[in-house]
């Protein structure tokens, strides 16, 4: 279609962008304006006060939450369950046997091809003590003597599973709900669903401390706390350990504040103009989301500094909550972040792939969190926030019982293994010490009360008040659930 010539005083290149009007441009914003229209009549007058407080969507929550936000301490690399919490005492006398004999164990279980062309697969028992402790006798290794002394306080699920065997699909399976990359993530889901109590911090918030066991560890990829097909606003922002906690949340030479409020009032200007013309709801979120990085240059700073904390709150998360990027040190923000009504956030602590020196890497990994996770639930405790905080801990799946590499009764390796493996949750929502579910004498299969990743994805989405089935996004063609397709629930033996 040709445009006449028409003749103006505007620019020419002020007369071709109102020229760039498209048909589907027309019907986009028509069909947005309709929309919006029809959806005010749905709901009554306090849904839509809610959402235009909240941010999050008219509806939702479900039901009274249990939890108002929630912190998620994943150990990026898996965990070896045999050797922190699945005490496997038979083991013991089965020591370098070969499970392929067994087939009554092994079955036809997938297994990577790191340990696929060995010549046995040899059975390699946890050199760690194990001992019962707290009122519900939860057997706990020596390696987390912390976690040991809070297990009244946590309901350990011994039989989460999945589908995944290999890291970047398993751990993007558990955090977005697919194996494939493109989807939301859990984060992401409850900054849309639930929106943010807090106007001068983001509502996912996402931390990677170092870490001290394997160098080479996993690599992480931001699609981990992507939004994906949800409005960009609502994926996760990485606070930093070094420079600025937030890229570019200072400004720069020449800009003092005032500048930058002008600077931002004429681009918001223009976003306005530009959605007028257009429409495109992502063109608000790029409003909002310069206006949440002007209010954040004030509150981020006076969120990492730590100056204040007492003596002997900073004592119980132990030495390196001192060190800018360390587990500890998140774990602290983390509890100022609850403080303030940040809906999520996740901290990756990276090393957890031991496929050998066990004896080395998984003491120093174990040393990185055990003190500091007691200490956040202790700190929420002591401040009043457990009660409607969900902490979540876990891996994307477990360790093999079996040996990859060389096996002596001081050291070994472990492969993946999707089969079975721990996570603890701690809470809002949550019944305390609990011991959930059983696995066989090999910690190789479930033998009672198995949980699917997506009933863990429940199970959080239900503690913040959300029914996962009735949680859902269209997108190609789909109606799209972090919790997928398939009858998964929230795992009620552990929920208050």
């Amino acid at each position: 279609m040709s445009h006449p010539i028409v003749r103006s005083r505007e620019p020419a290149i002020c007369q071709e962008y109102r020229l760039m009007q498209t048909r589907r441009h027309f019907f986009g914003r028509s069909a947005l304006g309709l929309g919006t229209a029809a959806l005010a009549t749905l709901f009554p007058p306090e849904s839509s006060q809610a959402v235009a407080r909240s941010g999050g969507l008219p509806g939702l929550p479900h039901f009274a939450p249990k939890a108002k936000r929630a912190i998620y301490l994943f150990m990026a690399g898996a965990p070896s369950q045999i050797d922190t919490l699945d005490y496997k005492p038979k083991l013991n006398d089965l020591f370098n046997q070969d499970l392929r004999k067994m087939p009554e164990v092994h079955g036809n279980q997938r297994i990577t091809t790191m340990t696929s062309g060995q010549a046995s697969l040899p059975i390699a028992p946890s050199k760690f003590q194990f001992a019962q402790h707290g009122q519900s006798g939860a057997w706990v290794s020596e390696l987390l003597p912390y976690t040991a002394r809070m297990v009244d306080d946590l309901a350990i699920i011994k039989t989460v599973h999945t589908e995944a065997i290999n890291h970047d699909p398993a751990i993007t399976y558990i955090c977005t709900g697919s194996q494939l990359p493109g989807r939301a993530s859990l984060g992401a889901w409850l900054s849309y669903g639930l929106g943010s109590e807090n106007s001068n911090l983001p509502s996912f918030v996402v931390m990677t401390p170092t870490w001290s066991g394997r160098r080479d560890a996993q690599a992480l990829y931001n699609r981990l706390w992507g939004s994906g097909f949800l409005p960009t606003h609502t994926q996760g922002v990485a606070l930093r350990a070094q420079g600025d906690p937030v890229l570019f949340l200072s400004n720069p030479a020449g800009i003092d504040h005032n500048r930058r409020r002008s600077m931002l009032d004429r681009l918001a200007a223009l976003n306005e103009q530009t959605f007028a013309d257009l429409g495109d709801p992502e063109t608000r979120a790029r409003i909002e989301q310069a206006e949440m990085a002007y209010r954040m240059q004030a509150s981020v700073p006076e969120l990492t500094d730590i100056s204040g904390e007492s003596k002997t709150v900073l004592e119980s998360y132990g030495p390196d909550v001192h060190k800018p990027g360390t587990f500890a040190a998140s774990c602290l923000l983390a509890r100022r972040m609850a403080e303030r009504d940040v809906r999520f956030v996740q901290i990756f602590h990276r090393g957890w792939d031991q496929h050998g020196n066990i004896a080395g890497d998984l003491v120093n990994q174990c040393r990185d969190i055990d003190q500091p996770a007691w200490a956040l639930i202790q700190d929420l405790k002591r401040t009043g926030l457990l009660d409607e905080t969900l902490v979540v801990w876990g891996g994307e799946f477990g360790r093999t019982v079996y040996c990859q590499g060389g096996l002596t009764r001081e050291n070994y390796g472990r492969d993946h293994h999707p089969r079975n493996f721990c996570i603890w949750m701690a809470g809002g929502g949550i019944k305390p010490g609990v011991v959930h579910g059983e696995t066989d004498d090999f910690s190789y299969n479930v033998i009672e009360k198995p949980v699917h990743i997506h009933d863990l994805n429940a199970t959080i989405l239900h503690c913040l008040g959300i029914d996962h089935k009735r949680f859902s996004v269209k997108f190609q063609g789909l109606d799209i659930r972090l919790t997928g397709v398939e009858p998964q629930q929230p795992v009620h033996d552990i929920l208050l």
